[in-house]
């Protein structure tokens, strides 16, 4: 059946209704809703965050030992993109479900595969105790955990958004991105915990019990995630039996321009965020010299900085509009990569915490705090979910999982100038912000509705009434 024309389906349960039609939000399902994607999301950025930064700096040593210091690094980076690769293809798996069987019943799967994933890769032998395998192993591990987070922060998202109340939207949907922040304070104190061990301590075992930590978050998000509700739209789409039988064929077949703007808008600020993440932990170690123990230091602060912004862009994106909020925040961003690299090859430790923490608020977790609310809005409710994930996930692998490994092929290449990595991180940035321009706001869109933002008659319905009405405002609350 062609989404397009689809007839809008009634909502479902509580049976207040807002004056648009929509469900009224049932506060208990909201902080549910809410709980579960933080706590998973942060089990997601831990495990990404514990691994890109072993990544950075002992990886080479324990997995890849042959070789020279910077193709040791490359190597180790590989796997790490490796992941991404794989998240596209969790997406396509996961999200053939998720707008069939349900939001909650994908969220606790790729739960468990992420987290299995993770402590699989602490209980890993080296190189140096079984030669080629050792590495072989590692990337299966590493494949694992990005085909799980191949449906994650989508679903969190797609979630929490329909499970929101109007006018909350973006606040309620960024805390997915406060719990991306706590993943990533979670896995900087991990290293700085294990980085007060002995060299010899931390490269026999100290490692493994940062990796086998993962365990505890999994155990604490299952828990949550157990008692979730499925959304309100969904519950709708499940009573009118509207649940498309193959959401993907649906996204390329009626939402490929969503699809298409999701990508593109996600592209430059996936490998902005990455770059921030974990080339910028290898480039202060190994060009700028600064000391190992200071990096995680850094991204802990960072992580704290950026959980903040997300909530308060997320909130002033419910005041402002989406695209206006999103559209500031890239304009930023493309004038950031000089004035990074200046202030961290200054040497000062104030200069470079200075210049990390802006680039958390702003592409680690201030935009994607705006992207939780936005792009779910941009979809109608038929197959959001795949949607969401498809457009996320497949500008992660040309964004953020072969971000670091470019940024390190570039310094390599131009004998150590951070100039190519500057270029490039604007450039891709600026296709972000291109793309965004062309984006329809969606600010308060009716959720229940089949018809993507993008219809032509959607459009000018909405800007029909923001003439009637004025500026933008909060349909509710």
């Amino acid at each position: 059946m062609d989404s397009n024309t689809t007839p809008a389906t009634a909502p479902l349960s509580p049976p207040a209704e807002t004056p648009s039609g929509e469900p009224a939000a049932d506060p208990g399902a909201v902080r549910r809703a809410a709980w579960a994607g933080l706590i998973g999301t942060a089990l997601e950025q831990y495990d990404f965050v514990i691994y890109g930064t072993a990544s950075a700096l002992i990886f080479s040593d324990l997995f890849f030992p042959n070789v020279s210091a910077s193709v040791g690094i490359l190597a180790s980076f590989s796997t790490y993109a490796v992941g991404f690769a794989a998240r596209p293809l969790g997406g396509l798996f996961f999200s053939r479900y998720g707008d069939r069987l349900g939001r909650k019943w994908v969220l606790v799967a790729t739960l468990l595969l992420m987290g299995g994933s993770t402590l699989a890769i602490g209980l890993l032998p080296t190189y140096g105790q079984v030669g080629l395998l050792a590495p072989i192993l590692l990337l299966i591990c590493r494949m694992g955990q990005g085909f799980g987070a191949g449906a994650e922060q989508s679903g969190g998202a797609t979630l929490l958004t329909e499970t929101a109340a109007r006018g909350r939207r973006g606040r309620l949907s960024s805390l997915v991105m406060a719990g991306a922040a706590l993943g990533t304070a979670l896995g900087a104190v991990a290293w700085i915990l294990a980085q007060r061990l002995s060299d010899d301590a931390l490269m026999s075992w100290g490692w493994r019990l940062v990796f086998c930590s993962s365990l505890v978050v999994t155990v604490v998000a299952m828990v949550i995630r157990r008692k979730l509700n499925e959304s309100p739209v969904f519950q709708d789409l499940k009573k009118q039996a509207e649940r498309p039988a193959s959401p993907v064929k649906e996204v390329f077949a009626h939402g490929r321009r969503p699809m298409l703007l999701v990508l593109f808008m996600n592209f430059g600020i996936s490998t902005q965020s990455y770059t921030y993440q974990v080339f910028m932990a290898s480039y202060l170690v190994t060009t700028v010299g600064v000391d190992k123990d200071f990096v995680p230091e850094v991204l802990l602060l960072g992580a704290i900085c950026g959980g903040i912004a997300a909530i308060g862009f997320g909130t002033l994106s419910d005041r402002l509009g989406r695209r206006p909020v999103y559209t500031l925040i890239l304009s930023a961003l493309v004038l950031l990569p000089a004035p990074t690299f200046v202030a961290l090859n200054s040497g000062s430790k104030i200069a470079i915490t200075v210049a990390i923490v802006v680039g958390f608020i702003l592409a680690c977790q201030g935009a994607v705090g705006v992207q939780m609310s936005y792009f779910p809005e941009l979809f109608g409710n038929r197959y959001r979910y795949a949607g969401v994930t498809l457009g996320r996930e497949f500008s992660s692998v040309i964004g953020g999982g072969v971000a670091p490994l470019i940024c390190t092929a570039l310094v390599t290449a131009f004998s150590g100038s951070w100039i190519p990595v500057a270029v490039y991180m604007m450039l891709v940035t600026t296709v972000s912000l291109i793309t965004t321009r062309m984006a329809p706001e969606t600010l308060d869109r009716d959720l229940n509705t089949p018809v993507d933002s993008t219809d032509p008659a959607e459009i000018r319905a909405r800007q029909e009434r923001a003439l009637s009405s004025g500026p933008l405002t909060k349909a509710g609350g």
